[in-house]
Order: structure tokens, then sequence, then C-alpha cells
């Protein structure tokens, strides 16, 4: 990094992400965050200001002069439901709510290219610097794609990226191709018949057909593998059966799992076999069951040339390149950006001993905020420079 770059004053923009980290707001309620980051990238002259996008989503433009492309950087706005375990003076004010994916760092990073673009000026194209709302619930990215605001962007290129523990810091982690995994939540209800305890023939209970609905589940993917399927996981993240009742035979339960697969073609053969095993047994034993589907996120699918302007920006900052073997299995929902446009997400290392992401004693990094700012701001020249 040159000298310029080296003395980027990151205490405006380290108090920023401390204020961001205190306040945090869940998925499709993040009107304050989006609200402040405006106030504070305002201060940067964006050519364009386009809000309420999705929501809460909120998309600061910057132009050249000339035609050119259309580049798009995007972060998270939402924190998740979990209680911090932190102790310092920026803990979350927010009970059961906090940052512990590390979006506040995310923004930080757009909100200090913001002032990087407005102290170098582009002399062409547009960079479109995109805060979603809802990624991790999996519906954001989607409905800003859907969003009518969002036919004004249309980029050529989209980029982000995401602070990982158990990487050194600093270091960039890339893929061709899949990225992250595709994953899906799963929701069964199998309602039969309530019935006294003392007679639990008298009714249908569903307490069998859980038990076989989770045995199958745990085994269904060494049941569809093959040489063309790469990777599968069912998870059971929670059952519920009939009340706290000791009178009682119960009528309703209810099961919820959570499918994930390498590629969305994958995706669609597990969640037809839980579904075939669901009709089966609820047949068996007598049950009507429901299915329902939340939070869908479909695999992030890198596309090789936005991976090659990452690893030329990475090099030319001197930054340590670590290429992947296998997909991330968890998901993350900018997988709608790749699949439309050219595009790629990719990590950034936030440190071998940092807790992990969800964890509630995690925070993210502010060493970071200045390798991000570089890495996306290279990324932008490099670009531009090609047309």
């Amino acid at each position: 990094m040159n000298e310029s770059e080296n003395s980027f004053d990151l205490s405006e923009l380290i108090e920023l992400r401390k204020t961001i980290h205190a306040n945090p707001e869940l998925a499709h309620e993040e009107k304050n965050t989006a609200e402040r980051l405006t106030r504070f990238i305002k201060k940067f002259n964006p050519d364009k200001i386009i809000e309420r996008i999705a929501g809460n989503g909120v998309a600061f433009i910057y132009e050249g002069n000339k035609n050119g492309p259309v580049i798009l950087l995007r972060a998270e706005l939402d924190a998740l439901p979990i209680t911090e375990e932190c102790e310092f003076d920026y803990k979350s004010v927010n009970n059961g709510v906090s940052h512990k994916c590390g979006h506040d760092g995310h923004m930080t990073i757009l909100a200090g290219l913001a002032r990087k673009l407005n102290e170098n000026k582009i002399n062409k194209g547009k960079v479109v610097l995109l805060f979603q709302p809802a990624e991790e619930i999996g519906e954001g990215a989607e409905k800003i794609i859907n969003d009518k605001k969002f036919t004004e962007i249309k980029p050529d290129y989209a980029f982000a990226l995401h602070n990982l523990p158990g990487f050194k810091k600093h270091e960039i982690i890339i893929r061709n191709n899949t990225f992250a995994a595709a994953s899906v939540g799963m929701k069964v209800e199998l309602k039969g018949k309530t019935s006294h305890a003392a007679h639990p023939e008298n009714g249908i209970s569903p307490s069998d057909a859980v038990a076989d609905i989770i045995k199958k589940f745990n085994s269904v993917i060494n049941a569809i593998k093959n040489e063309n399927f790469d990777f599968g996981l069912v998870t059971i993240i929670h059952v519920s059966i009939g009340e706290k009742a000791f009178g009682t035979s119960p009528g309703y339960a209810e099961v919820y799992a959570t499918l994930r697969a390498n590629s969305d073609a994958d995706l669609e053969v597990i969640k037809s076999k839980c579904v075939e095993i669901v009709e089966l047994i609820a047949k068996e034993e007598k049950l009507k069951s429901e299915i329902s589907w939340t939070e869908a996120f479909p695999a992030t699918v890198n596309d090789p040339e936005a991976v090659d302007f990452i690893i030329s920006a990475a090099n030319q900052l001197k930054l340590n390149i670590k290429n992947i073997d296998s997909p991330f299995r968890w998901t993350e929902d900018f997988g709608h950006f790749t699949k439309t446009y050219t595009g790629a997400l990719f990590g950034l290392g936030a440190g071998k001993q940092t807790p992990q992401l969800h964890n509630p004693d995690y925070d993210f990094p502010d060493e970071l905020i200045l390798t991000g700012i570089n890495i996306f701001h290279t990324i932008i020249q490099n670009i531009l420079a090609e047309e």
C-alpha cells in the first residue's frame, strides 16, 4: 500500500462502525441504520442517492463524466437475533439483537469507499454502493433486484466481501464457480387427532411419524448420493409434538429442517426426496401433512472474470490469496446477484483466533476496514482501466 493509503484516517469510520454496532436492527427493520449511513455518506458527495429500495435499502451512486461499466458493491444492513456477550462501551443497546456476522464492518467499509471515491473521482462509468436489507433471512437481494428502483442501476459487475474468522487477517479467500452453498428452510406440519392419554388408541398421534421422519431425514443424503452429487446436508433444527399436558395424547407436530447443497439443482433433488419421505410416512400413519419453505438462499456462483479482478487487486495490494478447494457450507443471498450479473463474493480473513460468525462474543476487527476499502477501490480502478 502506498503512503496515502497508510495515512487514510480511520478514526471517523471506526466511530461509525461502533455506533452501528451499538444500534443493531433485524431484517426489514433497518430504517435507522439506513438513515444513519445516509447522513454519513452525504458528506462525501454522491451524485445520486436512491432510498427505500426493497424496504430499507439505499444506494449511493458515483458517476464519471463518460459512459462506462456500472460496478456495484454490496453491504448488508441487518443484524441477528443473538444476545451479545461482549463487554465493551459500544455493546448492543437492543436486547437480544446484535451484529454477530460483521455487517457493521461491511457497511463501514462501503462508507469508507464513499470517502475514497469522493477524493478520487472516477472519470467514466458508475460505482454503486448498495446497502441491502434482510440478508440474514435470504430475502433482501431478490427483493432489491425485483424493485423497480433497481432498474436505474443495472450493474455490469457486482462484488461483495464477507469477513471470515478462522483465516489469517487480511487474507483474501476466493474460489471460481460455487463459493457458498444453497439452502432452504423446510417446515413440516403433521395433523392427527388428540385423545386422552389413557386411551391413545382413540386418537391419531404423530409421534411415530416424527421419529421416522427424523431418522430418514438424517440418512437422506446417503440414499440419493451418486457420482454427480457433490454435497448435501439435512439438519434437523426444531421438533414440537403436542402440548405439555400429561392427560393428552398429541394430535399435532412440527418438524423444522435446513436443507443445503452446493448447487441449486442438487438442492432441488434433496427437497423432492424429503417431500416424498414426509408424504409416504404421513400416509402410513393416517396423518395430514403440510410442507412450507422459508429462507431460501441460492448457491453463490462466482464468475471467473470477476474472480480475476479480485485476484489482480489482491496481488497489487500484496495481500495473501487463499483459493479454497470446496464451497463454504454456509449461505449468502448475494447468490441472487451472481446469478443475474457478472459478479463474485470473496472472503476477507478476520483472524484465526477471532470468535466465529454468529457466536455471541464475536466482534468485527476494525483492522479490516482499510483492507476492505482498498481492495474494492483497486477492483474499481482495474475494471475502469480496461474499458
